[in-house]
């Protein structure tokens, strides 16, 4: 039996078979379906009695590498890929949900997965009620005959707040309900949610798994009888990766361990940083001992990540101010690239949100949250040190 790999190795040498071509660097699939070597062959591979790939919405060789990379890092059984990381969390919920079933949330979770559960999931009569990340105690009695998912993101977007897995992990068990995480701010290299209970395991792989800022895609992996629900549905439903953005993503977990290391250098300093300017209320960093849940961070994740938040004094109009005296980081809705991204919450990607829904996720007027990317930190640092002093 060989020796299981280390993460590093696992990511760069888990590949799906060479052609006849002997290849290094696997190729991209980019074919829309597969051929049959008869009637028999064809039957078989339809009735799933053999393994193969049929058609490019089911299975595609580069969609197979990059989910068999996930689940090895993550230590899932199986796993789906998908054309997004929204598509991959809809798809999760809504083939393992049924009318009348019951979600239990924190209520700082992506807002795009706050509309879901508000305005979408509510047609088919699927209902949720939320946790605050500072009252877990108060998880058990939300949960009702009908909860069948306990969700949360750790680390959560955009406050960067750290919920306790294990705990997490404890409830589901003994409720009988399914643990669902959204792992994407973490990624499978600082952090792996199935070790402290998680059924299943979501990643946004637009964000540090690509890296920089080229495709989008996502995933999920877990329980193999889970997965084969997910898997049926994304089936029927269309929510395909597409095969060029997977190969790209598979390329891309080849050098997570690397990316990830100096994403969480640059991170920790710039933190550092902020925590001394006088413009700046508050600064969360998962591994900064201010952080609230520092202690969890440290027992659940390998370093802090990539993103940091914090609080520029003057609110709203300082936080625009803040950003429009940027130079070199840029403005934008993406996180986890090689290149500095800095957004302002309250105005942008949560704008929509009254001011009492933002205050409930965290979200306060001047909250800032910067995805630190891999420019030498003293330049990113210079940058907002100038921006700082301009609001």
């Amino acid at each position: 039996m060989s020796k299981q790999k280390n993460f590093e190795t696992e990511a760069i040498r888990t590949q799906i078979e060479r052609s006849q071509f002997l290849e290094h660097s696997n190729p991209i699939y980019l074919t829309s379906s597969f051929v049959f070597e008869d009637a028999e062959d064809m039957r078989a591979s339809f009735a799933e009695e053999k393994e193969r790939n049929i058609y490019s919405r089911f299975t595609n060789p580069n969609n197979s590498e990059f989910v068999d990379k996930i689940c090895k890092m993550e230590g899932a059984e199986q796993g789906v890929a998908f054309a997004t990381g929204m598509s991959a969390v809809f798809s999760t919920f809504a083939s393992l949900l049924n009318a009348g079933d019951h979600i239990v949330s924190a209520r700082s979770v992506f807002g795009s997965t706050h509309g879901l559960f508000t305005k979408f999931l509510p047609k088919w009569n699927i209902t949720t009620s939320y946790f605050k990340i500072d009252e877990l105690d108060k998880i058990e009695s939300l949960i009702t005959p009908n909860t069948k998912i306990l969700y949360a993101e750790s680390p959560t977007n955009p406050a960067v707040d750290i919920l306790d897995l294990e705990l997490l992990g404890s409830i589901a068990k003994k409720h009988n309900i399914l643990l669902v995480i959204d792992n994407c701010f973490a990624t499978p290299y600082l952090q792996n949610p199935i070790k402290f209970g998680a059924d299943l395991v979501i990643h946004s792989a637009t964000k540090l798994i690509d890296g920089q800022g080229r495709v989008m895609g996502g995933v999920t992996v877990g329980r193999a009888n889970l997965i084969r629900e997910i898997y049926l549905f994304a089936r029927n439903t269309g929510p395909a990766l597409s095969p060029f953005n997977a190969w790209v993503l598979s390329k891309s977990l080849e050098t997570l361990a690397v990316r990830v290391d100096k994403h969480c250098e640059n991170a920790l300093k710039i933190a550092e940083f902020l925590e001394s300017q006088a413009q700046v209320s508050l600064v969360k960093y998962p591994f900064l001992k201010s952080h609230p849940q520092y202690a969890i961070a440290k027992k659940q994740m390998k370093a802090g990540g990539n993103i940091v938040a914090f609080e520029v004094k003057g609110g709203v109009e300082a936080g625009k101010k803040f950003l429009n005296a940027l130079e070199i980081c840029s403005l934008s809705a993406n996180l986890g690239d090689t290149r500095t991204i800095v957004t302002h919450p309250a105005s942008t990607t949560h704008g929509k949100l009254s001011k009492d829904d933002r205050l409930e996720t965290g979200i306060t007027d001047g909250l800032v949250r910067v995805s630190v990317g891999l420019e030498n930190v003293n330049d990113i640092i210079q940058d907002l040190d100038q921006a700082l002093k301009s609001s």
